[in-house]
């Protein structure tokens, strides 16, 4: 049988460059039936076809003369929609497993006093999300955490080294031994949901690194964002009101 890397096989078939192709493989969209591939630069049958994930595109929900925003697609890097919508620039930012609303700003009066807002813990995030386990009542998690990174990839932890943290967790649907949640969080760390849901035992569908069984996709969601009295929502994908 001959073997070739599955890279280079996925840039033939899908007729773009070798580096796109490694790329789709890094972001979890290529899958040899129902599974995922993991290594790009991995041997495997020249024959192979695959099946990609088609990500969708951002989509504005608000644009004035200060701030845009976007339904950010999962799979796609916060600094991908900053370089779309030039010269607006990130006000925050989500993980690229992470759908939902996304903040650019357009003035540099306009991000002081936004960021002002996320300092004093004035902006509300409302997240949902797929969880292992159920969950039958609300849960508050006020544990710091220490973020580290490595190989230019971040990791976090709860630890009393760490920054404060404050998230909570209400239930919504229950399926199968997995509970719909709404995630309320404050001051924002990175990976912070991902990281005190693992820290209570309930890490998100799909978030592998944290703790999570495989799935499409991390099962996490940006749904709503209340700041300087404008409130944004980003429309629950299909994927999520779907899942049982």
């Amino acid at each position: 049988m001959a073997t070739e890397k599955a890279y280079k096989i996925l840039a033939t078939q899908e007729g773009i460059s070798n580096s796109q192709a490694k790329s789709m493989i890094d972001r979890g969209l290529v899958y040899v039936g129902n599974k995922k591939v993991m290594i790009a630069r991995g041997e495997i049958d020249a024959k192979t076809t695959f099946r990609v994930i088609k990500i969708e595109k951002a989509k504005p929900i608000f644009e004035n003369d200060d701030l845009i925003v976007v339904d950010k697609p999962a799979y796609v890097n916060s600094d991908e929609i900053e370089r779309q919508f030039k010269p607006a620039v990130l006000l925050h930012r989500l993980d690229r497993e992470t759908s939902g609303v996304l903040m650019l700003v357009k003035n540099e009066e306009f991000r002081e006093k936004a960021i002002a807002e996320f300092r004093k813990d004035n902006v509300y995030k409302e997240y949902i999300a797929w969880v292992e386990g159920i969950i039958s009542e609300p849960i508050e998690v006020d544990k710091a955490i220490l973020t580290q990174k490595k190989n230019n990839k971040a990791y976090s932890n709860v630890s009393g080294k760490g920054k404060p943290a404050r998230s909570e967790f209400f239930p919504d649907i229950v399926s199968a031994n997995k509970t719909k949640i709404k995630c309320v969080i404050h001051h924002g760390r990175t990976h912070q949901i991902r990281t005190h849901l693992r820290y209570i035992d309930h890490p998100i569908v799909g978030d592998e690194q944290y703790g999570g069984r495989r799935a499409k996709r991390v099962m996490l969601h940006a749904h709503k964002v209340r700041l300087l009295g404008f409130e944004f929502v980003a429309k629950e994908p299909k994927m999520f009101t779907d899942f049982q």
